[in-house]
């Protein structure tokens, strides 16, 4: 049961890891405004253009903008990039089937019967009952 117990796991994981992978790009912008936010000051004092004006209200957002901008432009290559790729996986093979003729043997005994009158009654001589019940 323990090894059970240990393959559920290793599923469950697996499948979270490959959800988390999946979902990754979709959380690109997240992590650039994530990012802008934790180190803000630092960008404000240091990259911002406007940081030596005396009432800079920017804060640091031209940065994040320009940082926004980059990953998008980025996320659009990679996408052109596979698009690209994936018109290559659709290249048709040709496959070549060897079919071999099989000679089919008439049977000589037909295991079928065709009535051309209505039905009066049905014999079934090979039917027997169980011999337990007699």
């Amino acid at each position: 049961m323990h090894s059970e117990t240990k393959k559920h796991f290793l599923k469950s994981l697996f499948s979270i890891v490959l959800s988390i992978l999946l979902l990754l790009p979709s959380f690109g912008s997240f992590f650039v405004y994530t990012s802008f936010k934790l180190n803000q000051d630092e960008i404000a004092k240091t990259i911002c253009v406007q940081r030596k004006l005396v009432n800079n209200s920017c804060n640091g957002r031209c940065e994040l903008q320009k940082s926004l901008k980059k990953y998008d432009d980025n996320e659009k290559k990679m996408q052109n990039n596979l698009d690209n790729k994936v018109d290559l996986v659709f290249i048709q093979n040709i496959v070549f089937a060897d079919f071999k003729t099989i000679t089919v043997t008439p049977i000589e005994k037909p295991n079928f019967y065709t009535l051309e009158k209505k039905t009066v009654s049905v014999t079934l001589s090979s039917f027997r009952p169980p011999s337990y019940l007699i």
